[in-house]
């Protein structure tokens, strides 16, 4: 495994749509297992494919109770009940902002196996899917921060 680099806003891979994955390869896997150790290391919760510099749709996420890696996850379902939270993200050190996101999605994705998995996240855990998710589609968390500050300020 390695540690990759993170791609830093104005980058234009963070701001491109992500291709799909059409095979579970050893690359795909490595990849997972490298960005992971990648996300670990810089002390992140969620890391997405295009944040080292790979425009697929690959993320690796932890809220402190295990690894999760999702191949091409799509969002079935958001509740109407949203809540108001600070984000940051590795790839726009040291700032944070407040964002709006629904409280409780539905998620299918791929395993590492190729296998169909449906996760129905609630809470900090579905803010983390949803922050992920964003960076497939060339979103960064700034475009909908309200109250975006730079630690020190």
């Amino acid at each position: 495994m390695a540690v990759l680099n993170i791609i830093k806003a104005g980058d234009p891979v963070l701001k491109a749509t992500a291709k799909p994955v059409t095979k579970v390869n050893k690359h795909i896997k490595k990849l997972l297992d490298d960005m992971a150790e990648t996300m670990y290391a810089a002390e992140g919760v969620g890391l997405a494919a295009p944040q080292v510099n790979e425009s697929l749709q690959l993320i690796v996420l932890d809220d402190g109770h295990g690894l999760i890696e999702l191949i091409n996850p799509e969002i079935l379902e958001k509740s109407d009940e949203t809540n108001v939270d600070t984000e940051g993200c590795l790839s726009i050190p040291g700032y944070y902002g407040k964002v709006e996101r629904a409280s409780k999605i539905k998620v299918r994705s791929l395993t590492r196996h190729g296998k169909t998995v449906i996760y129905e996240p609630e809470g900090f855990l579905a803010r983390i899917f949803q922050h992920e998710i964003d960076h497939l589609y060339g979103h960064l968390f700034i475009e909908k921060a309200a109250d975006l500050r730079k630690v020190g300020d």
